[in-house]
């Protein structure tokens, strides 16, 4: 639990994740039997282990995730999500999945805010850029330039807050019903259907993007204490699940983050005709996801994940359809094996970053700068160590997700063309760097003994 009292962008953040969870389950039914069986999953790990967990706050956690089509409308999401005490964190590259986007994760950064209300919300910018057809590329530019996706009245109450820090309780409420609603499901596409097939066939999450109203939410995720768990009983509670769950293998200390889904739902949308009247069709983005999260990963450790996953991958790579499943995962946990799986050795290696603290009475000054000291402390049980958790998001898995959602035989090629000082200026911001952040993490928890 956080150590202080929650701020007013805290409790805002956590009005905002309640009301876009309310929403998505009234828009997407199965959402709910997702957290439904998260919730179950969590109370039989915490039951079976005799953990003191805080299940009432893990049932509330929550990552989200938009795509947006143009730079001003990511400049003006960093402005809206600061209000919400969520700021970008991380450049993400998905152009090496053949996914023509470039993203950041809005979230909080301090250890109070983490713990109050955890809520992030990936955020993707379509490049079009990527487009190969020039004519598709200068319509696409063309319909983005005309569409306004935010409200007069949470601009106005956004400018407000800027200009003198606060809003009245009034306000506050008017704002997150302004934002919630930036996010709402459209089911009237602002293309025809004609224009709709053509940046579907270039991609579809391009016709995503550009053919609606706004960047609807596209996905809530819970979070698990055992994934593999979920991912068995999924079919069970009548949920259509992905074929393989993305990230690390199963293992005794979690690492990072392991990610499945249930498949995209075909929606009927109505698309414009050139008599004004609407057009009857179909559309599939919104599906579901379920996160497992483990320790952060320090930069030596990420290189060491980075190159086992590349070796797995090098020999054997997932199929959309389940049919090598098996074998994956089989070759997925010989590869890791040379990923050390005990907590004390992947602190001893430097592998991952950690929450260190006082135990058993002891308050003893220690010297930060002693490591030999701080070891022997830890040897005694006089300082005790848990691993920071894992905040953001992988590259890989956030691709193996979108495939899986959007039509896996299209597009898969690598584009490996990222260009983070692009997304920047678009954002109008530089990215918070995670290992930074992560590593101030355990900086402060070594200076408070």
């Amino acid at each position: 639990m956080p150590n202080a009292r929650p701020s007013a962008a805290d409790l805002l953040r956590q009005k905002f994740s309640r009301q876009m969870s309310v929403m998505y389950c009234q828009e997407v039914p199965d959402y709910q039997k997702a957290v439904d069986l998260v919730k179950q999953v969590n109370a039989d790990v915490a039951a079976d282990t005799a953990q003191s967990l805080d299940l009432e706050a893990l049932s509330e956690e929550r990552h989200g995730a938009i795509r947006l089509g143009k730079a001003s409308e990511l400049s003006m999401m960093r402005r809206l999500f600061a209000v919400l005490g969520m700021y970008p964190v991380g450049y993400y590259d998905l152009s090496v999945a053949g996914i023509p986007v470039h993203s950041t994760a809005f979230r909080p950064i301090s250890n109070d805010a983490i713990a109050f209300c955890p809520f992030r919300i990936f955020t993707s910018l379509l490049r079009v850029e990527l487009i190969e057809d020039a004519d598709l590329r200068d319509k696409t530019n063309a319909i983005l330039a005309e569409r306004n996706v935010f409200s007069d009245k949470l601009v106005e109450l956004l400018e407000k807050q800027e200009a003198t820090g606060s809003l009245t309780e009034q306000e506050e409420d008017q704002f997150i019903e302004e934002l919630v609603k930036t996010f709402k499901w459209n089911d009237q596409a602002n293309v025809s259907a004609d224009v709709y097939e053509d940046l579907h066939d270039a991609h579809r999450l391009i016709a995503d993007v550009v053919s609606f109203k706004g960047p609807h939410i596209n996905h809530l995720t819970p979070r698990t204490l055992d994934i593999d768990a979920v991912q068995d009983n999924m079919a069970k509670v009548g949920l259509n699940p992905k074929a393989v769950v993305e990230g690390p293998p199963q293992r005794a200390v979690p690492i990072l983050l392991r990610q499945t889904a249930f498949k995209a739902l075909e929606e009927e949308v109505f698309f414009q005709t050139t008599d004004g009247k609407l057009q009857a069709g179909a559309h599939t983005a919104r599906f579901g996801e379920i996160e497992q999260r483990g320790a952060a990963l320090t930069p030596k450790g990420q290189a060491l994940y980075d190159e086992l996953l590349n070796k797995t991958r090098a020999i054997i790579t997932p199929k959309a359809d389940g049919s090598n499943v098996d074998a994956y995962i089989a070759e997925l946990h010989k590869v890791f094996q040379d990923f050390p799986d005990d907590l004390n050795e992947l602190r001893a290696q430097g592998l991952i970053y950690c929450h260190y603290q006082h135990a058993n009475g002891n308050t003893a000054p220690v010297d930060k700068n002693d490591a030999a000291a701080l070891e022997s402390l830890i040897q005694q049980g006089a300082i005790t160590f848990s691993p920071i958790t894992y905040e953001d998001f992988l590259p890989v898995s956030a691709a193996g997700i979108f495939q899986s959602n959007l039509g896996n035989s299209q597009n898969q090629q690598s584009l490996n063309d990222a260009n983070q000082a692009d997304f920047e200026k678009a954002l109008g911001a530089p990215v918070n760097d995670l290992h930074a952040l992560y590593a101030t993490m355990q900086d402060q928890s070594l200076q408070s003994l």
